[in-house]
């Protein structure tokens, strides 16, 4: 069962070409065997959370808060590690903020 915070291998299939590859993302929840996850990407120039080596990425990387989407659970490959409390943290406040500017 994923947790929250979980760290993934899956595959994602990519809106504006239909190509599915295999990607790292962040788990958010888990119901119903669907999986929303936020995006990870390596590509430092975008903007979003960052995920270091040290934290246990493969290599630096960002949290792609604005790109949030649902998998099956069958998608996932496996678990690479776990966020921190800390970034955790820093995750769910981020969303929770740009979740909340919707009601202005």
């Amino acid at each position: 069962m994923l947790k929250s915070g979980d760290v993934i291998l899956t595959k994602v299939q990519f809106t504006d070409t239909f190509e599915i590859k295999t990607r790292p993302a962040v788990v958010l929840f888990e119901e119903f065997n669907n999986v929303v996850i936020a995006g990870i990407t390596s590509n430092l120039e975008m903007k979003g959370i960052s995920l270091t080596k040290k934290e246990g990425a493969i290599k630096d990387s960002i949290i792609k808060v604005n790109y949030i989407f649902t998998v099956s659970n069958a998608l996932i490959s496996k678990v690479l590690f776990h966020l921190s409390p800390e970034k955790k943290r820093i995750l769910f406040g981020e969303l929770t903020e740009r979740l909340s500017g919707l009601n202005a």
